[in-house]
């Protein structure tokens, strides 16, 4: 689970697993794999850093 924040300042966690795609478009939209849009204010390089931090933590137990 990675813990981004919305628009209006709003914390959301969500699963990395998930994660399909990540645009900026200029805002960051996370897609997931269920087509779940999810507009973010990390920038999509903090988005990607979030996600591989995940997996290593996961891989690493």
């Amino acid at each position: 689970m990675i813990e981004v924040t919305r628009l209006n300042d709003k914390t959301l966690i969500i699963n990395a697993e998930l994660v399909e795609t990540i645009e900026a478009t200029p805002n960051t939209i996370i897609t997931t794999t269920t087509g779940k849009k999810i507009i973010v204010k990390e920038m999509v390089e903090e988005v990607v850093d979030l996600v591989i931090k995940y997996k290593r933590k996961i891989t690493s137990i």
